[in-house]
């Protein structure tokens, strides 16, 4: 299978690196690294900067970066039920009360790590096994050619191929989605609260694996070469 996405990244012309969210049992591997200072609260986005120096951020079950992604990804609560619900609904205002809060609360998945370290930074070939998910870090147009590509080779039967649902950054990188063995998309970095860290007319299409396979085989008989894309491109003079 070709694994290689550069015809994809050149027709779309993204140029930031592809972030992979990993899964690993051990670190080296993924060098040159970086953790969150135990001392402060860090969302994993605001290594976006260490990314594009091609570094990869740690964490662990002690050195979490901040309170949500102990809860997502490690499925670690640091607060109990009840406050969680009232700092979500009263405190932020995400939901209009503490009932549709508990709803979404009490039916969001937490991912369970399988191995020590969970990573995230550029993706590489030589750690590809551990990769759960892989995000491409893009602008609204280059958003609308992935969106079109994670449906082309899309079946009946297949998981609806782009979902956009209420969550953290952290969420949306990975715990929810149903099933990471399924061919399906997030369109991710739409939390407020880690938008911050990023350029403003940057987004995220978070993929899983089997979705990123499928989006490498995209060739120059699909929409990538074909005028639609090409007079996008025309108008924007790229």
């Amino acid at each position: 299978m070709n694994l290689n996405p550069t015809f994809l990244l050149e027709k779309t012309q993204i140029q930031l690196p592809l972030i992979a969210f990993y899964d690993a049992p051990e670190t080296k591997s993924f060098e040159p690294t970086i953790t969150p200072n135990k001392q402060g609260r860090a969302c994993m986005f605001a290594f976006y900067k260490k990314w594009l120096e091609g570094k990869t951020v740690i964490l662990t079950k002690e050195n979490y970066g901040c309170g949500g992604a102990s809860m997502h990804l490690f499925n670690q609560p640091l607060r109990s039920h009840e406050e969680f619900v009232s700092f979500l609904a009263d405190e932020e205002g995400l939901k209009a009360n503490h009932a549709l809060m508990d709803d979404w609360i009490r039916e969001s998945h937490e991912y369970t790590p399988e191995h020590e370290f969970i990573l995230y930074g550029p993706l590489k070939d030589e750690v590809y096994e551990f990769a759960k998910t892989i995000t491409f870090l893009v602008n609204p147009d280059q958003l609308s050619m992935l969106m079109i590509g994670a449906q082309y080779y899309a079946t009946k039967y297949d998981p609806t191929p782009v979902i956009a649902p209420f969550g953290s950054g952290c969420m949306l990188s990975v715990s929810l989605f149903d099933d990471l063995d399924k061919p399906q998309a997030i369109i991710g970095a739409t939390d407020m609260a880690m938008r911050q860290y990023l350029p403003p007319d940057i987004m995220a299409f978070t993929v899983t694996k089997p979705m990123y396979e499928r989006m490498c085989q995209l060739d120059e008989n699909s929409f990538l070469e074909k005028g639609f894309i090409k007079q996008l491109k025309k108008v924007r003079g790229i």
